[in-house]
């Protein structure tokens, strides 16, 4: 008798901020999760987030163990992250410098004095600030010295993170377009890395690893049959797992910061003057898909400062929020924790309850920093949708998508219908198709079927334009505080 054929799948990994997941999708269309473990935060100095490299490597090992017998497998990486290591011994030479940390912003203050922000919005489609990974790369090179000397032995690894795993996995050091779209040093036109752009910079050009498309074959696991198809950043791979395909579709993932991404078309969407990001979404083949991106840096992060403020101790007290909105009753937040992204790229601003009064209780303070990552979302995707007309309807995907105030405010706020996926891990489901892409099983118009939406909410009272002018106004007394 023959032997069972087992049922064929792909795995995706997703190597986020906070964790390191694992999924597995079936041809059948079948997703489910597989392994999750979480890895440390490091904050050796105010401004400053880290990662340690071998964490980080030993718990993608760890998922690996579990994707045994996949035909393919995929990598989503936190993007602007970057670590730094010795290509012959593969040993990291300091912690990864996180997306979130601001150390550089000195230098992003220099540069913009300098006027060099127009060269960046030009070629690379970004305005300058601490948030992306090229000033990160220059401080390694003036702040470790292990870096200098590897450099002139032609030892050093200096990349985004994506470099590192494909480089201690496969033996194979790059990148893909997604990722080194989020760099500064990539020109968004050419899909290659720019001279003059690593010139102001001063990050030299042959230190970084080539640039491939996302979906790529890097070659087998070491030690496993197990070939590496696909890497790009979470957030692009949860725009494709939301299924946004055609321009105008967007997504929101409220992690822990809140990312917008809109699908632009076959062209970078210039914005230089809108606040938002034009960015590549993917490349499969010799095709470049383009997306905007409305990013808001506080979110699910804005929630757990309010939960290590005591203002509540378990997420379900926040399940039965009902009512007016605390903004409908004068009392706003703005989430500035980290500065204000999208449209207004200010890291001066800081976080700011306004309308507080005797009568204010510790729920009402939560509310407000629901309403106000919705609300800074809405400020995003307005700016978003002047320069590509958006769909009526957003697709939303993490933890704070869980919560039914939050939606149906969100989709007050946005005057949009809102939908929740089956899924809440769309960053896993987009790698993953990629990866059955990669593995041969088809092109985009073959991915398996996916399960029907979990909840759709409509706007059925959109927020009221004078409630939008008066969060802008909170917005605007946030601003240039910390420079004061």
């Amino acid at each position: 008798m023959a032997e069972e054929e087992h049922p064929r799948f792909v795995v995706a990994i997703d190597q986020g901020t906070t964790a390191t997941k694992a999924h597995q999708l079936f041809l059948d269309g079948t997703f489910q999760p597989m392994f999750s473990v979480e890895h440390r935060q490091h904050y050796p100095q105010a401004g400053w987030v880290e990662h340690d490299p071998r964490e980080l490597l030993a718990n993608i090992r760890q998922c690996l163990d579990y994707a045994q017998g996949a035909d393919a497998l995929a990598i989503a990486n936190q993007g602007e992250t970057v670590i730094a290591w010795d290509g012959a011994t593969g040993e990291p030479i300091c912690n990864a410098i996180v997306w979130q940390d601001n150390r550089t912003q000195p230098v992003i203050d220099r540069l913009k004095a300098a006027g060099a922000e127009t060269l960046t919005l030009s070629r690379a489609g970004l305005p300058l600030d601490a948030y992306f990974s090229a000033t990160k790369l220059r401080w390694i090179l003036d702040h470790v010295p292990e870096a200098r000397s590897l450099a002139g032995q032609g030892r050093l690894r200096l990349a985004t993170s994506d470099a590192y795993f494909l480089d201690r996995l496969c033996g194979t050091y790059a990148t893909d377009v997604t990722t080194a779209s989020r760099t500064s040093l990539m020109n968004l036109a050419t899909g290659q890395w720019d001279p003059e752009l690593c010139r102001l910079f001063d990050v030299p050009m042959d230190l970084l690893p080539p640039i491939r498309p996302t979906v790529f074959d890097h070659g087998a696991i070491t030690g496993t049959r197990i070939p590496l198809v696909a890497s790009m950043v979470d957030q692009q791979a949860a725009l494709f797992g939301h299924g946004c395909h055609a321009p105008g579709q967007v997504k929101i993932t409220f992690g822990t910061g809140a990312f917008a991404l809109a699908v632009a078309g076959d062209a970078p969407t210039a914005a230089p003057d809108a606040g938002i990001l034009p960015t590549v979404a993917w490349r499969l083949g010799l095709r470049t898909t383009y997306a905007i991106d409305g990013g808001v840096f506080n979110a699910a992060s804005a929630l757990d400062w309010a939960r290590r403020l005591g203002l509540f101790s378990n997420f379900r007290e926040l399940r039965d929020l009902a009512g007016p909105s605390a903004l409908e009753r004068g009392l706003a937040f703005v989430p500035a924790l980290s500065g204000l992204a999208c449209p207004y790229w200010d890291r001066s601003a800081a976080g700011l309850w306004l309308g507080m009064g005797l009568d204010t209780t510790r729920f009402d303070l939560v509310q407000a920093v629901l309403e106000g990552v919705a609300l800074r979302s809405a400020q995003a995707l307005t700016a978003m949708d002047e320069r590509v007309p958006l769909a009526p309807t957003v697709s939303i995907d993490g933890g704070l998508s869980l919560n039914p105030y939050f939606c149906v405010f969100l989709a007050r706020a946005l005057g949009r219908t809102v939908v929740v996926p089956s899924t809440p891990d769309l960053t896993g489901l987009g790698g993953a198709q990629f990866a059955f892409i990669g593995a041969g099983f088809g092109p985009v118009e073959t991915l398996p079927p996916v399960a029907p939406p979990d909840r759709v909410i409509e706007p059925d009272v959109p927020l009221a334009p004078e409630q939008h002018a008066r969060f802008a106004d909170a917005v605007e007394r946030a601003r240039r505080w910390r420079a004061a």
